[in-house]
């Protein structure tokens, strides 16, 4: 794992400690840590048994519901102002069925500006999910680095400007691979359904965004240099 546990458990004891679950036994900074526990690389099976280590018993399907809990109360990436936003699709498969993973990436923070899934992709869907950073992001003077031409079309019912990069685009295909990694381990967690697919996404694209420190950023996360 990317952080030692100890700090990681220490890490969620620190946090504003505002509840987002009702009804629960089991105290929030124990399901906070097992949210992040998950989202940092285990599996929902592995962060159970950890907790089970620290004397917290609960099953399989309760973890999962923290996760989900936690994934509708997180909110939005930082509004950002980029000068140049990577974007791209890729291919993934949610129980059995083939689906488009649409991503974009602010070049110089790294921010995770949105994540979408669409039953199919094309200028339609590419239009749509730009539609949302535009409603989310000032983005009027972006220049947007793409890779190909449907794309143009996009940008052009929006107003946006854009070019095809195959060069500067490393950033976002880095974070694909990092995503990726993550969606062969526990695509089974989104139960077979696309909207679960996009709440496990938001609370990746939050843990991203604020949790995860980025080495391109000196140990800081994306979230940090926009907000500093």
């Amino acid at each position: 794992m990317p952080m030692q546990l100890a700090d990681l458990l220490r890490e969620t004891l620190d946090e504003d400690s505002q509840d987002v679950w009702e009804n629960e036994r089991t105290p929030t900074p124990v399901r906070r840590f097992g949210v992040r526990l998950h989202t940092a690389g285990l599996s929902i099976r592995e962060t159970v048994a950890v907790l089970d280590l620290l004397g917290v018993d609960r099953s399989h399907g309760a973890v999962w519901s923290w996760v989900h809990t936690l994934s509708e109360a997180q909110s939005d990436p930082p509004t950002a102002q980029p000068s140049r936003v990577a974007v791209d699709e890729k291919q993934i498969e949610v129980d059995g069925e083939k689906k488009w993973l649409y991503a974009a990436v602010d070049t110089e923070s790294k921010l995770l500006l949105e994540v979408d899934v669409f039953s199919r992709r094309g200028t339609d869907p590419a239009a749509a999910f730009l539609h949302r950073l535009t409603q989310k992001h000032d983005v009027a003077d972006t220049v947007f680095l793409v890779d190909a031409g449907g794309y143009l079309t996009a940008l052009s019912r929006h107003n946006l400007s854009g070019r095809l990069d195959y060069r500067v685009r490393n950033h976002i295909e880095k974070w694909f691979q990092t995503v990726t990694m993550r969606i062969d381990r526990f695509h089974s967690v989104w139960r077979g359904s696309q909207s679960s697919a996009k709440q496990w996404l938001r609370r990746f694209r939050h843990h991203y965004n604020h949790e995860r420190p980025n080495q391109a950023l000196d140990g800081k996360t994306p979230a940090e240099v926009i907000q500093n």
